[in-house]
C-alpha cells in the first residue's frame, strides 16, 4: 500500500525533516537514510515501523541541519596546508587548474566535524529524532488508510461480481441434471435414428452428469465468498490471506471451465476468472 508523509522537527542547535514513503510489498522491509554518525538510530527506527505495519516496503529519509547561529564547525587548517603544498608544484606547472576554496571545503574531512557538537546533548538530540520519526510514520499509517478505505471499495466491487457470475453459473441449464439427459438425447438422436434404450440413456446421462457436475466447485465459490466478505470486513493486516483466498477463486473458476460443454456457461467461467484475476491484483495493495 502506497503513501506519504513529511514531518518536520526542531531542538536546540538543530533542525530537520523525516520523509517517509511506502510502496507495496509481499513482507514488511524498512529502509532508512541517515546522515553519517546518525546510523546508531536505525535500530530503534526499525522497531517503529514494525509497531506499525505488516507489509510494504517503507523507505524513510533524515535530512538533519545544524542552526547556523549554534555551528562551531572548524576547518582542519593542518589537512589543508598539506593538500596545497602537495599540490604546488602542479600548479606551478600548470599541470591542474587552480582550485577554487568550496571545492577544497567540500573534500572528506576538511571540516572538522569531531569537533562539532561535543558538549551537546547527543541522547535527547537522538530521542527528539525518533520521536519526530513516529510521528512521521503514524502520519503515513493515516495515508494508507484512506488509500485503504478506497480499495476496500474496489475489492467489495469484485466480490460483488464474483457473487453474481457464481449466480449466474448456478442458474445455468447446462449445470442441471435433466438439462443434461435432453442434449443427450438429441445428439444421439442424430447419430442412431433408430433411438436409444430408455435405461441405456439414463445410464449415460448419469456418467456424463458425474463428469459435467460443477455444484462442488459452486458451493466452495460460495464459501470463498462468505469468507471475502469476513476478511474485508476486519480490515488489515489480511493482505496473505486475502491472496490465498483469490487463489482458491482461482482454482474453481478453472475446474468450471474446464467441466463445461457449453459455451455459454463457459463464457460465464471466463468472466470469472477474468474478475478474479483483477480482484488478486488489487489484493498486492493491501497490507
Amino acid at each position: 500500500m502506497t503513501g506519504f508523509a513529511r514531518v518536520d522537527g526542531r531542538s536546540p542547535g538543530w533542525t530537520w525533516t523525516w520523509e517517509a514513503r511506502s510502496v507495496n510489498g509481499k513482507g514488511l522491509e524498512a529502509r532508512y537514510r541517515l546522515p553519517n554518525g546518525f546510523e546508531r538510530l536505525e535500530p530503534k527506527a526499525r522497531d517503529l515501523a514494525k509497531a506499525r505495519f505488516a507489509r510494504g516496503n517503507v523507505n524513510a529519509t533524515l535530512n538533519l541541519r545544524r542552526e547556523s547561529e549554534a555551528s562551531g564547525a572548524q576547518i582542519d587548517m593542518a589537512r589543508l596546508r598539506s593538500l596545497l603544498d602537495q599540490a604546488a608544484p602542479l600548479l606551478e606547472s600548470g599541470q591542474v587548474a587552480r582550485p577554487r576554496l568550496d571545492g577544497l571545503l567540500a573534500l572528506p574531512g576538511m571540516i572538522d566535524s569531531e569537533q562539532v557538537g561535543i558538549s551537546d546533548d547527543m541522547a535527547a538530540l537522538d530521542t527528539a529524532l525518533l520521536t519526530s520519526l513516529g510521528e512521521a510514520l503514524d502520519a503515513l499509517v493515516s495515508a494508507r488508510r484512506e488509500e485503504g478505505a478506497a480499495l476496500s471499495a474496489v475489492l467489495t466491487g469484485h466480490v460483488e461480481d464474483i457473487t453474481r457470475l457464481i449466480g449466474e453459473a448456478a442458474s445455468h441449464s447446462a449445470t442441471r441434471t435433466d438439462a443434461i439427459k435432453d442434449r443427450l438425447s438429441a445428439k444421439f438422436a442424430e447419430l442412431l435414428p433408430e433411438g436409444l434404450d430408455e435405461d441405456r440413456l439414463a445410464t449415460e446421462a448419469a456418467v456424463l452428469a458425474v463428469k459435467m457436475d460443477v455444484r462442488e466447485e459452486l458451493d466452495r465459490l460460495q464459501a470463498h465468498i462468505v469468507s471475502a466478505r469476513d476478511l474485508l470486513a476486519q480490515g488489515s493486516p489480511v493482505g496473505r490471506k486475502l491472496d490465498f483466498l483469490s487463489q482458491e477463486f482461482n482454482r474453481e473458476a478453472n475446474t468450471l471451465c474446464s467441466k463445461s460443454s457449453d459455451s455459454s456457461l463457459t463464457a460465464i467461467g471466463l468472466s470469472l476468472k477474468n474478475t478474479v484475476d483483477q480482484f488478486r491484483e488489487q489484493i498486492q495493495n493491501v497490507e
